[in-house]
């Protein structure tokens, strides 16, 4: 429905990042994002007045002022995310603390579903991301790789497929396609690994045909490849690009999952130039192609660099808020300008605003330049269930010369961590609650790198051994089975 001249004249009009900025270090409308944990866009209260978290698993055991955990949480088998941010909206505390705060809610989150919007059309809170419904369709490997060819963002070499019942169909159908013996198998659904398989010889497949069996598929050619991610902002002006970062993918340290993403490196040669030159000019494309769907706002786009050849391409694109985002929102383009989540926040406020996106980007690449940030997510790689007796508090650690931790301070986020000796951990799993395969047991963040040529570093593989070895816990009956979640990405 068009607006009157009179709803018109009632708009705000921003002009520029200087009076964007001052909006939202003023802003009375309330902006809330839910999920399991406050992980994803924790530091954002800091540039936007009256933001606060609504999260499952309270890190800080109350005592962060902007994070809301309801207190009476009874036994819930979640089977989902999604099935956690919709029992929070629900829930009659949460509901209460949103009401005593006044104002028309808006509410931003990782994952959701149809219900979730129909929970929050019932509240009458305003859910400000593109619908479940097109989030969905975008979220298929399939769909998205078919947008890409169409947006002229290719991918590696490969070929979709409506599935494959043996592992002669697979080699038929990559020899058909010239992507040769050693392939990248995905299902169009699946996060941090889970649903992508290396396959090279017969054992491989044995290994993953219950997982690919009666899917659709993208099979592709394995190539020497370096992995960069970065994420962007689809507004009204174009496509704003964030900085470009590595993923740390597969490390058993960290994840039991061979594909498995569990951290990235933000620093400036994540890209040779010409590459991240190519990489930006894709993305865009790409948001492009998303505006065609009706898309806007924020998601993260995966980057492979062939190294042999010096391709690039497209890897996955996931349309949401990410786990990236972190890194996104505490890098010095971000204090620059504004983090990139006010730009997806700009989209659904009742404003008017003009942004040079071009000058923006050619900043953010020089920003890049001069700043390095890291993140491990730490998974539970083993097999057994067990009870958790004590964890490692929320906060800032110091590592000491000897290689050993120490707990520091509780403190609200990592943004004020300023050098590779310090790191900002977050507890998602506390006393009481359980450790398994696959379990998201926290995310530590710092400044410096955690990944090279080598692999991890090695204060990385210190970082990790001194959170480990923080957590006590027991053994419980060998016949429990618990389904891990992705609380982050």
């Amino acid at each position: 429905m068009s607006e009157t001249p009179s709803e018109e004249s009632d708009r705000r009009f921003l002009n520029g990042l200087s009076e964007i900025r001052a909006f939202f270090r003023t802003n009375t409308e309330p902006v809330y994002f839910f999920g399991p944990t406050a992980f994803n866009l924790l530091g954002i209260d800091r540039f936007v007045r009256n933001f606060n978290y609504v999260a499952y698993y309270d890190s800080w055991d109350g005592s962060h002022p902007r994070v809301f955990s309801p207190k009476n949480k009874p036994y819930v088998e979640f089977k989902s995310s999604e099935d956690i941010n919709n029992y929070l909206l629900q829930d009659e505390e949460v509901q209460a603390f949103i009401k005593s705060k006044g104002g028309k809610p808006r509410v931003a989150m990782v994952f959701f579903d149809e219900e979730t919007e129909q929970i929050c059309k019932d509240l009458g809170y305003e859910l400000i991301l593109p619908s479940d419904e097109l989030r969905r369709r975008l979220d298929s490997k399939i769909v998205t790789t078919q947008l890409g060819n169409e947006a002229g963002a290719p991918s590696v070499p490969n070929v979709l497929s409506d599935g494959v019942d043996t592992y002669e169909e697979l080699s038929a159908l990559a020899s058909e396609n010239g992507l040769g013996s050693d392939l990248v198998v995905q299902t169009p659904y699946g996060d941090s690994g889970k649903t992508t398989f290396f396959i090279k010889k017969e054992s491989d497949w044995d290994d993953h045909s219950e997982d690919i069996i009666g899917e659709k598929l993208k099979v592709m050619k394995r190539i020497n490849n370096q992995a960069a991610a970065v994420e962007a902002v689809l507004t009204r002006h174009g496509t704003v690009v964030g900085p470009f970062m590595t993923d740390l993918t597969g490390y058993p340290e960290l994840t039991p999952y061979e594909g498995g993403w569990c951290g990235n490196d933000v620093f400036p040669q994540a890209l040779a130039p010409e590459h991240r030159t190519r990489a930006i000019e894709l993305v865009q494309r790409f948001g492009e192609r998303l505006r065609q769907e009706g898309y806007v706002g924020f998601f993260e786009f995966d980057v492979l660099v062939d190294l042999d050849d010096g391709q690039v391409y497209m890897g996955e694109v996931n349309p949401r808020i990410s786990g990236a985002s972190s890194m996104t929102n505490v890098t010095a383009g971000a204090y620059a300008d504004i983090p990139l989540f006010l730009f997806h926040l700009l989209e659904y406020m009742d404003v008017d605003y003009t942004i040079d996106v071009d000058e923006i980007n050619e900043r953010w690449r020089e920003l890049a330049a001069v700043d390095v940030w890291s993140q491990l997510i730490m998974k539970e790689p083993g097999d057994d269930v067990e009870r958790i007796l004590a964890a490692p508090l929320t906060g800032s650690y110091r590592l000491n010369e000897d290689g050993t931790m120490t707990f520091s301070q509780v403190s609200h986020d990592w943004h004020e961590i300023i050098d590779d000796t310090e790191a900002f951990f977050l507890r998602v799993y506390g006393p009481g609650e359980y450790r398994f395969h696959g379990a998201d047991l926290g995310i530590l963040v710092t400044k410096g790198r955690m990944q090279t040529e080598d692999g991890l570093t090695k204060r990385a593989l210190e970082y990790i051994k001194g959170i480990r070895d923080l957590y006590v816990s027991e053994p419980i009956n060998d016949d429990v089975e618990i389904e891990p979640l992705s609380f982050v990405k």
